[in-house]
C-alpha cells in the first residue's frame, strides 16, 4: 500500500500528467513536419499522407474514449488512467523504432488510444474530487498540463533537429517515455475517487476519501455529510432509472448528451487545432521560413500556458456560458480575418512556397504582419475560452452513473472531429488555401449560438445539482447564473440537525456526536 495524498492541488498536477502526454504527442508531429531530416526520411509526406499521419493520434484516441467508460467504471478512474500509460510506451516504441510512415501512423493511433483514455478520465476524476468552488480551476490544470507538454516537446523538437539525419526525430519522440513513465510513478499516491466508490458500494472508503479530501478527515464536517447524502439520494434515484444506451437518452439525459458531445465537437471545429498541428504551414503562407518559422511557431505555444494560467484564477467567477459564447465568437472573428487577407492580398506559389505542396498561397509586407498577429490573437483567444471550457463543461455535466462512459463518449465527438480536421486540413490548405479559414470562422458562431440556446451554467453547482439543469423542469439556458448552489443550504441544514443533538446536563451545553450509518 502506498500513502496517499489527498491535497487536489497535488492530485490534479500529477493526473494532469496524462494531458502533457497529449500536449507532447501534438508537437512531436508539428516541430518535426517542417525539417528537412523528415522530409527526406518519409520522402515528402503530403495531402492525404500528411493527414493521415497528423490525424492517427485522434483515430487512436476514438478507440481509446469508447473503452475508457467501461474500463474506468470496472477499475476505477485512477487506475484507468495507469492502464492508459501502457498504450503510450508501446506506441512511443513502434514510433521511435519506425522505417517508414506506416509503422510512424500506427505507433500514432496507439498513442492516441492513450490520450483518448486520459483525455477523458482525468477530467472524470478532477470533478469528483474538486469542492464545487474550485472545480473549474482545478480541471485548467489539465489544459495547462497539455499546454506545457506542446511548449516543451516543440522546443526539444526544435532542438533535435540540428540533429542530421533519422537520429533527429527519432530522439525528440523517445523523449516522450518521460511524462508516462513519472505518471505511473505518481499513480499509486492518488485517492480513489469517492464517487466511484460510492458507485460500486464501498461506502467506507468513500466517505474516508471524501473527507480527507473536503474536511482534512473530519468524517462529521457539515460539508462532507451533505455532499454524501447528495451523492446518495442521486445515485439511488440513477440505479432506478433506465438502463444501458437509454440512460443517455432518456429522462432528459438527451440533453445532456448533446451539451456534452457538442461542446467537445465545437472545440475542433472552431479550426484552433490548426493552428497547434499545421502552424509552420499557416507561418510559411506568412513568409516565414526556416528556423524563424520554427520559432515564430513555437511562439504561440507559450502564449497558450500564459493566457491560460490567468484563466485558471476567474474560470470560477466568470462562469461555463460567456467561456464559451464570447470565445467563440472572438475566434470567428480572427478566422474571418486569416482568411480574408490572405483571400485578398494572397498571391499563388505553383509547386508550394519552398517545394511544400500543402502551401499555394503566400503573402508579403503588412497583410504578413496581420496573418501573424490575428493567428496569435486567435490562440489567445482560444487559451481563454474553449481550450479550458470545452473540457470543464463536458465532465460536470453527467450523473455518476453515467458519468465515465457519458465523458468517453463526449471525447468521442472530440477526437472523431479531431481526425477528420486532421485529414481535412492539407488537403484544405492544398486547394482551397485561404477559403478553409472561412469555413472555420462560420462554425466559431455555429458554436456560439449553441451555446447560448443549450448550455446552462454550470460554474458553482456541485455536480450532483447540474441534474436539475439538465431537467425537463429545469430553468432555460440563458437564464442560468453562476452559483446559486442547493448545496450550501444543506450544509446549513446539517448545521442545524447538529444543533437539535445539543443537550444541557447541568446547565453545560454538551454535543453529542451524529454519523452515517455506514460508520456506526
Amino acid at each position: 500500500m502506498f500513502p496517499k495524498v489527498y491535497n487536489t492541488y497535488f492530485v490534479a498536477v500529477i493526473a494532469t500528467l496524462g494531458g502533457m502526454l497529449f500536449g507532447f504527442d501534438i508537437s512531436s508531429i508539428s516541430a518535426i513536419i517542417g525539417t528537412d531530416q523528415y522530409v527526406n526520411y518519409f520522402d515528402n509526406p503530403h495531402g492525404i499522407i500528411q493527414g493521415a499521419i497528423g490525424s492517427a493520434l485522434a483515430a487512436g484516441s476514438v478507440v481509446g474514449a469508447i473503452v475508457a467508460g467501461p474500463l474506468s467504471n470496472y477499475i476505477g478512474r485512477r487506475d484507468a488512467i495507469f492502464v492508459a500509460c501502457l498504450f503510450w510506451l508501446t506506441g512511443t516504441a513502434v514510433q521511435v523504432a519506425c522505417n517508414g510512415y506506416g509503422m510512424l501512423i500506427a505507433g500514432r493511433i496507439i498513442n492516441g488510444i492513450c490520450v483518448g483514455i486520459t483525455s477523458s478520465q482525468v477530467p472524470v476524476y478532477l470533478a469528483e474530487i474538486a469542492k464545487k468552488e474550485k472545480r473549474g480551476s482545478i480541471i485548467v490544470i489539465q489544459q495547462l498540463a497539455i499546454e506545457w507538454g506542446i511548449l516543451i516537446m516543440y522546443f526539444i523538437g526544435y532542438g533535435c533537429s540540428f540533429i542530421s539525419g533519422s537520429a533527429s526525430f527519432r530522439t525528440a519522440w523517445g523523449i516522450q517515455f518521460v511524462p508516462a513513465v513519472l505518471l505511473m510513478l505518481g499513480v499509486p499516491f492518488l485517492p480513489r475517487s469517492p464517487r466511484w466508490l460510492a458507485k460500486v458500494g464501498r461506502d467506507k472508503e468513500a466517505i474516508h476519501n471524501l473527507a480527507s479530501i473536503q474536511a482534512n478527515g473530519d468524517i462529521q464536517d457539515p460539508l462532507v455529510i451533505a455532499e454524501w447524502e447528495e451523492i446518495s439520494l442521486v445515485l439511488t434515484a440513477e440505479r432506478e432509472g433506465p438502463k444501458g444506451w437509454r440512460k443517455f437518452v432518456y429522462n432528459g439525459m438527451w440533453r445532456r448528451t448533446l451539451a456534452g458531445v457538442s461542446v467537445q465537437a465545437w472545440q475542433q471545429m472552431s479550426g484552433a487545432n490548426v493552428m497547434t498541428y499545421y502552424v509552420v504551414y499557416v507561418f510559411e503562407m506568412a513568409g516565414l521560413t526556416g528556423n524563424v518559422n520554427l520559432i515564430s511557431s513555437g511562439v504561440q505555444y507559450a502564449l497558450f500556458i500564459v493566457f491560460t494560467s490567468i484563466v485558471f484564477f476567474f474560470v470560477d467567477k466568470t462562469g461555463r456560458r460567456a467561456l464559451l459564447i464570447y470565445g467563440a465568437i472572438g475566434m470567428g472573428i480572427c478566422q474571418f480575418v486569416v482568411g480574408g487577407v490572405l483571400g485578398t492580398y494572397g498571391s499563388y506559389v505553383p509547386g508550394g512556397v519552398g517545394g511544400n505542396p500543402n502551401v499555394i498561397i503566400r503573402v508579403h509586407g503588412s497583410a504578413s504582419h496581420v496573418v501573424i498577429a490575428f493567428s496569435y490573437l486567435l490562440i489567445i483567444v482560444y487559451s481563454l475560452t474553449l481550450a479550458p471550457g470545452a473540457w470543464i463543461y463536458a465532465s460536470e455535466i453527467w450523473s455518476l452513473e453515467t458519468r465515465a462512459t457519458g465523458m468517453g463518449l463526449a471525447s468521442i465527438g472530440n477526437w472523431l472531429f479531431n481526425f477528420a480536421l486532421g485529414l481535412f486540413v492539407p488537403p484544405a490548405f492544398a486547394n482551397i488555401s485561404w477559403k478553409t479559414f472561412i469555413i472555420f470562422g462560420v462554425l466559431c458562431f455555429g458554436a456560439a449560438v449553441q451555446a447560448f440556446l443549450t448550455y446552462p451554467e454550470t460554474a458553482g453547482k456541485s455536480i450532483e445539482e447540474i441534474e436539475f439543469l439538465f431537467s425537463k423542469n429545469g430553468p432555460r439556458p440563458w437564464k442560468t447564473k453562476v452559483g446559486d448552489s442547493r448545496l450550501d443550504a444543506a450544509i446549513e441544514e446539517v448545521r442545524e440537525r447538529k444543533q437539535t443533538h445539543i443537550i444541557l446536563e447541568g446547565g453545560d451545553e454538551k454535543e453529542t456526536s451524529t454519523h452515517f450509518d455506514v460508520v456506526a
